[in-house]
């Protein structure tokens, strides 16, 4: 897990669903005046360079956001994520991607909390050095996943978990199920998202599954399963090639939000033939 650096897959098709979803997310939220605690368990640096040699080795940032910027025809939730990158960019050029912890920055009330949780320590002296000490931020160097027992839940009972482990170890996939119910036993109305990735291994392939159940089971209000196939493996079955975010308690407005964003995605950001995209939820 120490070895994983997201600077090399920053802004890839993968950042874009998660964080159209994330900052939709955190729109919804911002509609009541009671502040929210955020909780980011694997936050990474906050913030990447795309001309840094992590960004550049694969570019992945290519195929994923640079497709969505200098575009005027977004769908509403894809023109308001790519508003916060710009503004996380200085003049008119992409050279900067932000993580979780500065999308969710740049949308904190002076009533909202957000509490940032990272394990390698060369991403976590970055994100500490970003965003420690800033009003309602804390950084912590530590197990997000462990973290959530303290978190949870917030006074003001409004909260947000961010979930987004890289999967380098299949532990992590039992992780996040434990995590999630956790979180919902801890504090059942949590809005709790959690990134999937679509790989071809056993544990990729039944957590979805096992989410739901787990939210069937203890959410107030349902789940969401949002979906994006943006090609195949290579000829031995291995690589990425797509993403999921499963969010358990959805806010209402989420569905509406990403269903126009989904097919835009699948056809800008997919391989002809092979990309494909769905939107599941129940209950709520």
């Amino acid at each position: 897990m120490l070895a994983y650096r997201h600077a090399f897959h920053a802004g890839n098709h993968a950042d874009v669903l998660k964080h159209t979803a994330y900052v939709a997310v955190l729109r919804h939220m911002a509609l009541k005046d009671k502040g929210v605690r955020i909780v980011d368990t694997h936050a990474g640096a906050g913030g990447y360079s795309l001309e840094s040699r992590y960004a550049q080795k694969g570019a992945e940032f290519e195929a994923g956001i640079a497709r969505l910027w200098g575009r005027d025809d977004l769908p509403p939730a894809l023109a308001d994520y790519v508003d916060l990158v710009r503004q996380f960019n200085s003049g008119g050029k992409l050279q900067q991607y932000p993580g979780s912890p500065a999308l969710a920055q740049l949308l904190l009330r002076p009533q909202d909390q957000l509490r940032l949780f990272e394990m390698h320590p060369t991403d976590h002296k970055i994100l500490a050095s970003y965003l420690g000490g800033q009003p309602g931020i804390e950084v912590a160097l530590g197990d997000g996943f462990a973290a959530l027992k303290a978190q949870l839940p917030p006074p003001t009972r409004r909260g947000v978990v961010m979930i987004d482990p890289s999967y380098e170890i299949k532990t992590d996939y039992a992780r996040v199920l434990a995590a999630l119910r956790e979180a919902l036993t801890r504090f059942p109305e949590a809005v709790v998202m959690i990134w999937l990735p679509q790989v071809r291994i056993l544990e990729a392939q039944t957590l979805p599954q096992r989410l739901k159940a787990t939210a069937d089971a203890q959410a107030r209000k349902g789940w969401l399963l949002a979906t994006l196939t943006v090609g195949t493996t290579d000829e031995k079955g291995f690589g990425m090639f797509g993403s999921q975010v499963f969010v358990a308690n959805p806010p209402h407005t989420l569905r509406e939000a990403l269903a126009p964003a989904l097919p835009w995605l699948a056809e800008h950001l997919g391989t002809p033939g092979a990309a494909s995209h769905k939107l599941e939820a129940h209950g709520g």
